[in-house]
């Protein structure tokens, strides 16, 4: 990027994998570091901000969002290993994080193959795929604070669990990651990779409007199972739909708006609620004014 991007009132639906979403109040997206800490620090103090990277976990209302939204996708994506240790920025695509490592003859990584998003947001909410987890294999993180300050702060210094992170209150987001992988000494960490792709793209709706998992498996079973099983696949709410491929993920078609998704969440954690008595919880971040 040759230089910062900075809009007031930028439609979201440009910015989300759902491809909806009304306008944020302004929008910013950094040239470099000294650029994002230079904004961040020029922010209101009490200036809500919510930080992007490809919007792939993230359901923003209708009403758009107050405050500034930070996208780092693209601007924050410079990779380095040494040994077997790989530093990732936020912006970086999970994908290229996997690939690079693998690549590398490092074990470990290729789960972050099946993850739709940037280092950031994976970082963000722990996000998972194939049996890994992000924080699984973290060493440290870099972190910024709203004085527009950064600094490396250990993984003791966060709490986490199952597609759940706690910060530490001064800290405003994530700059980059350091991850620690063990050394493929049978060689078989690309091709375990490249066979779980393969199978993602068979068994997910890869290509087309989506958000990735829209629940969390609950303990012992498995989301799809569930919303299946109700006979929700295939089911609308407007221009949103329960895939057919997948039943936990919903996809979107050009008519949608995020109501429509968020009715159809809501609809089907009551139908698996009703059958079951299993409460479903959403995966997805919900941000923003309704209208």
């Amino acid at each position: 990027m040759s230089a910062s991007v900075e809009r007031q009132h930028e439609p979201m639906a440009r910015h989300t994998s759902w491809r909806v979403g009304g306008p944020a109040d302004r929008y910013f997206e950094p040239a470099s570091r000294e650029a994002l800490a230079d904004f961040v620090r020029g922010l209101p103090a009490h200036e809500p901000i919510l930080w992007i990277g490809l919007g792939s976990n993230l359901l923003v209302r209708d009403g758009g969002v107050r405050g500034t939204v930070i996208g780092l996708h693209g601007a924050l994506d410079a990779l380095s290993a040494e040994d077997a240790s790989v530093t990732a920025e936020a912006g970086v695509h999970c994908a290229r994080l996997a690939k690079f490592a693998t690549g590398r003859r490092l074990a470990g990584a290729g789960f972050f193959g099946g993850i739709p998003g940037t280092v950031g947001g994976a970082l963000a909410m722990n996000a998972g795929a194939h049996g890994g987890e992000t924080w699984n294999v973290v060493d440290a993180v870099e972190v910024m604070r709203r004085d527009g300050s950064t600094a490396w702060l250990p993984k003791s210094a966060f709490r986490y669990g199952y597609r759940h992170v706690e910060v530490p209150a001064d800290v405003v987001g994530f700059i980059a990651a350091r991850f620690t992988f063990a050394v493929d000494e049978d060689g078989t960490a690309e091709a375990d990779m490249k066979a779980w792709l393969a199978r993602r793209k068979a068994t997910q709706p890869v290509g087309r409007p989506t958000a990735g998992s829209t629940f969390r498996n609950p303990p012992g079973d498995h989301a799809a199972r569930l919303i299946e099983a109700c006979g929700l696949k295939g089911h609308r709410i407007g221009g949103a739909e329960v895939s057919t491929l997948h039943a936990n993920f919903i996809v979107t078609d050009e008519t949608a708006r995020a109501a429509d998704v968020e009715q159809l969440i809501a609809h089907i954690r009551a139908t698996v609620r009703t059958h079951t008595g299993i409460e479903l919880e959403p995966e997805v971040r919900v941000v923003g004014d309704a209208s």
